[in-house]
């Protein structure tokens, strides 16, 4: 089996397992205590934090531990916020942020704060200066990811940082994605990371804040971590995962060019040999293991699971495989096309034998996935002098609405338009992708009796 979702959480890497089975018999003890088995407790915790400062590139008695990656968000964005009330309660967070920074937002905005999303261009990055328009006098804080969890987008962290230093404004920086790859660039304020990203074990995460940054911690705190996160620290998980990450540092750079060298191979090859595929995100400036693209008439749970039967291991953003029957937060304001979507995060140590394998399943699952759903198999033929149509989506669940689009299109001449009815969300991504990948105009949309009506005019 191949495991090829790393972005979701790494393998626990070795070095992790042999540190966590020591720590075991030598870090159960209760760090705080002066009795010897408190004292050799108390020494691996502080190896171990000197060791994930030392790589996140800030003091010692600048970070703690907490019990996850989201805990360390939620515990950074609120205790900046309370920290700086006195200059006001809007928060500014990008339009892809991960969903722990998105629900403290919105856990903010419920409790009477403002909220400002900064859009995203089609690549999934921000622009520096839209961000700077985004900051004003009442800024308590502002959030970036270091780099995209769902397309690997690189953010422009050192040019925003600037910005908001310009502004007296902190900004907290999710780094879960990006710090196995090397300390994050510009003068953040603060900083959250998550141990099973890099292959440490779950259960461990990282809040760094600042010298000098204004922080009031919520709820009830105590003694440990510096009060920022109370209760009894897990010693062992917490060594594992400074060794783990000391460990993929010290092997980052030749895998990061031999990764992003398969990932390139998988950008490639894929449009090459699967038709109607978009890959979304930065060509350039992205994480060097991370590749995502969409495929069109394709039911993104089925391939995953037609994927998982063929011994790979990815995952999607698409609506389908989405108890919410919505598209992923990220596409969504990345304007791309959702279904069919698959992420592919490679591990490090991903061999080139696997990406191989997968890059000959991959058209084989798409083609039979379309297969089954009826979708046209080739663009549409010149159609006969007539009228527009309006195609009856409403009920059907991604892809249908677009497979119905494309089996029509032919059917109108060019001029004429066809309006889809869905009620489903992902048609207001999927038929306007479908439309610039087919070369088509889309018209807009309008709400109707149940959803909604796209038009597309048929220009070819």
């Amino acid at each position: 089996m191949a495991y090829f979702d790393s972005a979701s959480s790494a393998p626990l890497h070795p070095v992790a397992r042999q540190a966590l089975v020591a720590a075991l018999d030598e870090g159960w003890a209760d760090p705080a205590r002066l009795h010897r088995e408190g004292r050799r407790a108390r020494l691996l915790l502080d190896a171990a934090r000197e060791a994930a400062a030392e790589a996140v590139g800030c003091r010692a008695d600048e970070l703690v531990f907490t019990p996850s990656g989201t805990r360390a968000v939620h515990s950074g964005v609120a205790g900046a916020l309370a920290g700086r009330r006195r200059v006001g309660r809007h928060l500014v967070v990008s339009a892809v942020e991960h969903s722990s920074v998105l629900h403290a937002a919105a856990a903010h905005e419920a409790d009477g704060g403002t909220v400002t999303e900064v859009a995203v261009d089609r690549a999934g990055r921000v622009d520096a200066a839209g961000y700077a328009a985004a900051l004003r006098d009442d800024t308590a804080l502002a959030c970036l990811q270091s780099a995209n969890h769902e397309v690997g987008t690189e953010q422009p962290v050192a040019e925003v940082a600037e910005e908001c230093r310009a502004a007296g404004v902190p900004l907290l920086v999710d780094a879960a994605q990006s710090l196995p790859w090397g300390p994050v660039p510009g003068g953040w304020s603060l900083l959250a990371a998550s141990a099973h990203k890099w292959g440490g074990p779950s259960g461990v995460g990282l809040l760094v804040v600042r010298k000098g940054v204004r922080f009031a911690p919520r709820g009830p705190v105590d003694e440990r971590e510096s009060g920022r996160a109370p209760g009894f620290e897990n010693i062992p998980a917490v060594v594992a995962a400074a060794a783990a990450l000391r460990a993929v540092r010290a092997e980052a750079e030749a895998e990061a060019g031999r990764l992003r060298e398969l990932v390139e191979r998988i950008r490639a090859r894929v449009p090459q040999s699967v038709p109607d595929v978009e890959v979304v995100g930065d060509p350039v400036r992205r994480l060097p293991h991370v590749v995502t693209f969409s495929c069109l008439y394709v039911d993104g749970e089925t391939l995953l699971h037609e994927l998982d039967r063929a011994g790979f291991s990815v995952s999607s953003g698409s609506s389908c495989t989405s108890s919410t029957l919505t598209p992923s937060h990220v596409l969504r304001a990345m304007g791309v096309l959702s279904e069919g979507n698959v992420r592919v995060s490679l591990p490090f140590g991903t061999a080139a034998e696997e990406v191989e394998r997968f890059l000959e399943v991959l058209p084989r699952a798409v083609a039979g996935v379309r297969e089954r759903l009826g979708a046209p198999a080739a663009s549409a033929a010149p159609g006969p002098e007539g009228g527009s149509l309006v195609v009856d989506a409403l009920g059907r669940r991604c892809p249908i609405p677009v497979i119905e689009l494309a089996k029509v299109i032919g059917d109108v001449p060019v001029g004429a338009t066809v309006t889809v009815l869905s009620d489903d969300e992902a048609a207001r991504l999927d038929i306007p992708a479908w439309c610039d990948m087919r070369g088509q105009e889309y018209v807009g949309e309008r709400p109707a009796e149940r959803g909604s009506a796209y038009e597309v005019r048929r220009l070819a």
